[in-house]
């Protein structure tokens, strides 16, 4: 009798046991997104990873790399302060030591330039550019009559992905990863009418080719891909409007694109609950906030409460949360850390001091982990 009793005692601490280990979590992702830091300054990121990011349980490191490593395959597309591959192998060590999954990305299609300059690609490979009529502005000012944001490649010229695939491998390769993140966000050029290759083709469908020409290949080997949702979404039904959600009607390309992409959802002032509609499309979705603490907080509420009334079939698409930053390291942890200077805050900042990352990415983990403890 006393046998059977003790069996019964450590059979149920050991379902007890399990249960534990096996529990869903409440935000399977829980992220965090920055520009890789420059050659020298990875020791000072790293430290940051191991004191802030990994004792808030961050498990997803976004690394917005685009130019900034020092490929083999076409040297001249290097940034001038790009990380070593020696470098680079201190991030991969110290993200595997704490248990955080890094995701590289390289901004594709879009973003091809900023402001007055031109990104890598179309300096050295001015044949990819989708509008080369449009000429780089002396002093950039938007709006501007050529309705230029940013440039994007064609997507149908015949030689784009030789390139852009071989610095995707390259970046995988190097960040030992089986995800990439392809940017694709803001994309305002797209189809021209004056692109020997695309004008008159439906822009949703050169949207989705490209996405799944660029999910294809990462498939190859066993990667999945990522990508920012803004261009899925229809910005004049819904009010959005035409930068966190499409006016030129690339969302249609939602339902023709793969349902294994990860759509990470940005909004950053108001709450919007977009990620419900990509769920409900079949696709994994991260909310992802940036500047504005309050905002970010009700997100996080909104990813918790979707995912405990949801079907079974609908939780796991609500992936989880992503801080965004949009800065470099070295500039987000001067703030994070309080020693920013007044010169190089933002307008925005000087305007309203409380609407920055920093205080948005405290906000939004301290608001999951009390989350995560009323849930349990």
């Amino acid at each position: 009798m006393k046998k059977s009793i003790t069996f019964i005692i450590l059979l149920g601490m050991a379902v007890s046991l399990f249960s534990q280990n096996t529990v869903d979590p409440l935000f399977p992702v829980k992220g965090f997104c920055i520009n890789a830091p420059s050659t020298g300054q990875v020791d000072r990121f790293l430290k940051f990873v191991n004191e802030e990011l990994a004792t808030r349980g961050v498990n997803t490191l976004l690394l917005l790399v685009d130019y900034g490593y020092r490929y083999q395959s076409y040297p001249q597309l290097r940034d001038k302060d790009a990380l070593t591959k020696a470098e680079v192998k201190k991030i991969v060590k110290a993200c595997r030591n704490n248990k955080i999954r890094i995701i590289p990305q390289i901004n594709l299609l879009g973003h091809q330039s900023w402001a007055g300059n031109l990104n890598p690609l179309l300096t050295h490979f001015p044949e990819f550019d989708e509008t080369p009529h449009v000429k780089m502005p002396e002093k950039y000012v938007w709006p501007n009559p050529d309705g230029l944001y940013c440039k994007s490649y064609c997507p149908l010229h015949p030689d784009v992905h030789k390139v852009v695939f071989a610095l995707v491998d390259e970046i995988c390769d190097v960040f030992e990863t089986n995800a990439f993140h392809a940017g694709m966000d803001e994309v305002f050029y797209l189809g021209d009418d004056k692109c020997p290759r695309c004008s008159g083709v439906d822009k949703a469908e050169l949207f989705a080719g490209e996405v799944r020409k660029i999910r294809d290949h990462l498939a190859l080997k066993n990667r999945e891909l990522w990508i920012w949702g803004d261009r899925l979404i229809d910005g004049k039904t819904t009010g959005i409007g035409l930068w966190e959600a499409s006016y030129n009607y690339t969302y249609r390309a939602v339902d023709m694109i793969p349902k294994d992409v990860v759509i990470c959802d940005w909004h950053y002032e108001r709450p919007d609950q977009t990620p419900v509609c990509f769920a409900m499309k079949g696709f994994r979705v991260i909310t992802c906030p940036w500047r504005t603490p309050a905002t970010a907080v009700i997100q996080a509420e909104d990813m918790a409460r979707w995912r405990k009334y949801a079907t079974k079939e609908m939780k796991p698409r609500y992936y989880g949360m992503m801080q965004t930053t949009w800065t470099s390291p070295e500039r987000f942890m001067d703030g994070f850390y309080g020693i920013k200077k007044e010169e190089e805050q933002t307008d925005t900042q000087k305007q309203d001091p409380s609407k920055n990352p920093w205080d948005t990415f405290r906000a939004m983990y301290k608001r999951m982990e009390e989350l995560e403890k009323e849930m349990k």
